[in-house]
């Protein structure tokens, strides 16, 4: 099973770049999307329908703003929309579905860079969400948990990493949180596949940082320990660039029926 996550800064702007195009040369069985800054009422209908793909989708209620989707080749037993949480809910974080025993998520952590108040809007998050992540490994499903998480963990995953230990995005209570939910029994799948291989995923628009590959490794697919042993592969993808992020590709020995 191929499993993409990718955030798109826009969903139109990405189809634009030709990210659907690619896609469809990847074959994947799943694609979660962050940031899909679009409703249904401005998604192409050729993206609603895309392919052979069933789509899901939980835009935020400000237009452009936000937004997670899930497309997938297999129609899911259940599909779970928000967390309960009405700030985190307009904002269209959270989108889960459900096959038998196995949950896959498109999750889309707010960033606090802009300014303190949302700073403190993505703390809430993480207080808020860290008991939901503690009771569902505590629970007989298996996850795998997609998306742009907005928090570097560790000084590999991100370049400049001494000039951001007081950036949002790898504050200590941020690096600190992510160690809290490995130590409840999830594995950052890329990081166990690859121990000494960065993997950045996000660079920002200023200067040369694309470029000049001045990264960081923000998007992850987090998964229950049990799944650990059906990991096969991972990579990221530069070679096109659709958006501020790269898509994140990572191979399992899973099948959805």
């Amino acid at each position: 099973m191929k499993v993409i996550s990718a955030n798109l800064n826009g969903i139109r702007s990405a189809q634009q770049k030709g990210f659907f195009e690619w896609v469809m040369t990847v074959n994947p069985d799943i694609i979660c999307l962050q940031e899909i800054k679009a409703d249904l009422s401005v998604i192409p209908d050729e993206l609603r329908n895309f392919a052979d793909y069933y789509s899901y989708f939980c835009p935020a209620q400000k237009k452009g703003y936000s937004g997670v989707a899930i497309f997938t080749k297999v129609k899911p037993d259940h599909i779970i929309y928000g967390l309960d949480n009405t700030e985190i809910d307009n904002e269209g974080r959270y989108l889960e579905i459900q096959y038998a025993n196995l949950s896959i998520v498109s999750l889309y952590l707010p960033s606090g860079s802009t300014s303190d108040a949302h700073q403190q809007k993505k703390m809430r998050f993480l207080d808020y969400y860290l008991p939901i992540l503690r009771a569902q490994i505590s629970s007989e499903r298996e996850y795998i948990l997609c998306g742009d998480w907005n928090i570097a963990h560790q000084e590999i995953d991100l370049k400049n990493w001494r000039g951001n230990l007081k950036n949002s995005g790898f504050l200590p209570e941020e690096r600190s949180w992510l160690s809290q939910i490995f130590a409840l029994g999830y594995t950052d799948s890329w990081r166990y596949l690859y121990p000494q291989q960065a993997g950045y995923t996000w660079w920002s628009n200023r200067g040369q940082a694309y470029a000049n590959d001045v990264g960081w490794r923000i998007d992850y697919q987090i998964i229950s320990n049990s799944l650990v042993e059906k990991l096969v592969s991972g990579s990221i993808y530069k070679q096109q660039k659709f958006s501020d992020h790269a898509p994140l590709l990572i191979e399992y020995t899973l099948n959805l029926v």
